[in-house]
C-alpha cells in the first residue's frame, strides 16, 4: 500500500510539474461528489439507530491526458458508508488508478480499468456508484487494432473487493469482427454483419477440506450482429465449465447462457424484442463470495427499469442459478388529428418482459446438481411486467404522461425470503408538466399502486418546480394507506432543494426513506429504511 501511494504520488507531482511548464495539448479534468445524510431514529418506520448520527459517501476523480499518456486515479471516502452500502467500504483510500498509453494500433493500460466483452455474458467489470457495486479490474489491459475492423483484447489482473482485491487471478481475451470494415467488397453493401468471441478463465487455489475444487474455471462465448435497414439482430452463446460455488450450492454441474435480440426502428414506429436463457452462470473470481462481491461477468435482467417511484416498488434480479425471459416492446407515434392523437401527436409504448424457471431434474450423484432439457421451461414464475404509457401534449406549454403497470412479483425467489409468496399490483401514474415560461417549469405526479398482497396499497403525490438553470424546489409524500396493520399505515415524506451553477451542483433535502431493494440492470442493494436530512455536492472540472 505505502509503495502504491509513494508512486500515486510521484505521479502527481510530475503530471502538476509538466502541466505548469505549459506542455501543449496537456488537459487535467475531473469531477467531484460527496453525498452525507444526518440521521435520526425512527422506530415507527423500522429506521436503525446510527451511531455515528452522520455518514458519507464522497470521492474525487482526477484525470489527466498528454499526446498519448492518459493518466488518472480516484480517491474515495466513507466515514462511514451511508446505510444500504457494504459496511466494508468504511475506511478512506485510492483504490483506482491507472496509466495508459494508446499509440497507433496498440493500447496499454496498467493498474485499474473497466471492461466488457460482447453483452457482458462472460465478462463485464464496471461501476455503479447508487449501488455501491464496483468490481473493477487492477492488472494489465491491451488493445491491438492490426487493420480496419478487427479488435483483439487481452487483460490480467485481480477483481476490485471494496478497499482490497480478490484472490483469485482474471485472464481473458476478445476479439471483434466488423466484416463491412475489414473486407473491401463489403463496405458498401446495406447488410453489414460484426462477429465475435470471448475466452475468460478464473484461477483460484484449492483450499477447500471438503470437496475437490476446479482451480481453473474456463468461460468461453461467441456472438453476432446483423444489420439491416432499420434491422438490428444480434445474439451471444456462452458456456462455462464446472464451477462449484457457494452461489449453486457447490454443484459441479457446467454453466450456459443464450441471449437473442431483434429490433427494428423506422419514424414513428418500433419495436424490439428479447428473448434469454439462464443456467447456472454465476461467475466469481471467488467461489465462496456472496451479495454482489467479486463478479466477473453480467446477467441482465431483460426488464424495464422504472423510474416511477411505486412503479420501481418490486424491481426483478437476475437469478444466475436459472431463468428464462422474455422482453417485447413496441413504440408508436400517432400523428396529430387520428384517434388519441389529438390537436399535437402523441407516443404510445407498450412493454411486457416475464421470467420463470427452467426445467430442473435431480441427479443420482448431488454433487451434479440437476440436468435441464434446453427448451422445457419450470412452472415457476419469478417476475411479470406489463406496462402502457401515454405521452402527449395537451397544450402547446403542458404535456401529459399516463402510465399503467401489471407487476408478478415472486417475493420468495427474488428476495430470497421463502414464506410470503407472490405479490401482485396494479400501478397507475399520471404526470403533468408544465412549462410557465422559458425559465419557470412546474411537475407533478399522481402515482397508485394497488395490491391485496405484503403491505396493501400506496398513494403517492410528487410536486417540483424548476427556475432554470439555477433553482429546483421538490416534495413527495408517500402513503401506505392501505395496510391491514393501522399501526403500519405510514407516511414516507420527502423535501429537497437544489442551486446548480455551471457544473457545480448541491441540494439539500430531509425524509423518510422506506426498506426494500434498489436494483438497477437486474443487480441489487437492500435499502433499510431511515430519517435525516440529506446533502449531495457535485462538481466537475
Amino acid at each position: 500500500m505505502i509503495k502504491r501511494f509513494t508512486f500515486i504520488a510521484l505521479l502527481l507531482l510530475n503530471v502538476i510539474n509538466a502541466h505548469s511548464q505549459g506542455l501543449l495539448n496537456s488537459n487535467i479534468h475531473g469531477n467531484f461528489e460527496f453525498n452525507g445524510q444526518y440521521y435520526f431514529q425512527d422506530s415507527v418506520i423500522g429506521a436503525p439507530d446510527v451511531p455515528e448520527k452522520f455518514l458519507n459517501n464522497s470521492f474525487l476523480n482526477l484525470n489527466y491526458e498528454y499526446q498519448d499518456f492518459y493518466a488518472g486515479l480516484r480517491y474515495e471516502s466513507y466515514r462511514n458508508p451511508l446505510l444500504g452500502f457494504e459496511r466494508d467500504y468504511t475506511g478512506s483510500g485510492i483504490p483506482f488508478w491507472f496509466v495508459r498509453y494508446k499509440k497507433d494500433a496498440i493500447e496499454v493500460t496498467a493498474g485499474n480499468f473497466y471492461e466488457q466483452f460482447g453483452n457482458g455474458l462472460v465478462l463485464r467489470s464496471y461501476e455503479d456508484r447508487g449501488l455501491g457495486y464496483d468490481n473493477a479490474i487492477n492488472g494489465v489491459r491491451v488493445k491491438f487494432t492490426p487493420i480496419a475492423g478487427v479488435t483483439f483484447k487481452g487483460l490480467v489482473g485481480v477483481q476490485r473487493n471494496f478497499f482490497t482485491v480478490g484472490e483469485g487471478i482474471v485472464r481473458a481475451a476478445d476479439v471483434d469482427w466488423n466484416l463491412n470494415e475489414s473486407i473491401k467488397k463489403w463496405k458498401d453493401k446495406k447488410t453489414q454483419v460484426i462477429l465475435g468471441g470471448s475466452f475468460v478463465s478464473k484461477f483460484q487455489i484449492d483450499d477447500d477440506n471438503t470437496y475437490i475444487l476446479p482451480e481453473n474455471v474456463a468461460n468461453g462465448s461467441g456472438r453476432f450482429n446483423v444489420l439491416r435497414g432499420g434491422w438490428n439482430i444480434g445474439g451471444e452463446v456462452a458456456y462455462k465449465i464446472n464451477d462449484p460455488s457457494y452461489t449453486n450450492g457447490y454443484i459441479y454441474k457446467p454453466g450456459s447462457a443464450v441471449l437473442l435480440t431483434a429490433t427494428y426502428s423506422k419514424p414513428g414506429f418500433g419495436f424490439n424484442f428479447g428473448i434469454k436463457r439462464i443456467d447456472n452462470m454465476s461467475y466469481r473470481s471467488d467461489r465462496n463470495a456472496v451479495l454482489n462481491s467479486l463478479i466477473i461477468n453480467y446477467l441482465p435482467a431483460m426488464t424495464k427499469t422504472h423510474t416511477y417511484i411505486l412503479a420501481s416498488f418490486y424491481p426483478y434480479a437476475t437469478q444466475p442459478n436459472g431463468e428464462f425471459g422474455i422482453q417485447a416492446e413496441t413504440f408508436y407515434h400517432i400523428k396529430e388529428g387520428k384517434f388519441l392523437g389529438g390537436a399535437r401527436g402523441a407516443d404510445l409504448s407498450i412493454n411486457y418482459s416475464r421470467a420463470q424457471s427452467i426445467d430442473k431434474q435431480p441427479t443420482a450423484d448431488p454433487t451434479e446438481g440437476y440436468t435441464s432439457e434446453f427448451f422445457k421451461g419450470g412452472d415457476a414464475v419469478y417476475f411479470e411486467d406489463f406496462n402502457v404509457e401515454f405521452n402527449t401534449k395537451i397544450r402547446k406549454d403542458l404535456r401529459m404522461i399516463l402510465t399503467y403497470v401489471y407487476l408478478n412479483y415472486n417475493k420468495d425467489v427474488i428476495e430470497g425470503r421463502p414464506g410470503f409468496g407472490h405479490v401482485y399490483s396494479h400501478i397507475g401514474i399520471a404526470e403533468f408538466n408544465w412549462k410557465i415560461n422559458t425559465k419557470r417549469s412546474f411537475r407533478t405526479e399522481l402515482q397508485h399502486l394497488y395490491t391485496k398482497q405484503d403491505d396493501g396499497s400506496w398513494a403517492l403525490f410528487l410536486a417540483e418546480y424548476s427556475v432554470t438553470p439555477h433553482w429546483f424546489l421538490a416534495g413527495f409524500d408517500e402513503y401506505n394507506y392501505g395496510n391491514d396493520d393501522e399501526d403500519r399505515k405510514f407516511n414516507y415524506f420527502n423535501l429537497s432543494m437544489g442551486y446548480t451553477n455551471k457544473a457545480n451542483r448541491i441540494s439539500v433535502g430531509y425524509g423518510r426513506q422506506r426498506a426494500g431493494l434498489l436494483c438497477v440492470g437486474g443487480v441489487c442493494r437492500t435499502v433499510p429504511a431511515s430519517n435525516g436530512f440529506t446533502i449531495s455536492v457535485t462538481s466537475s472540472f
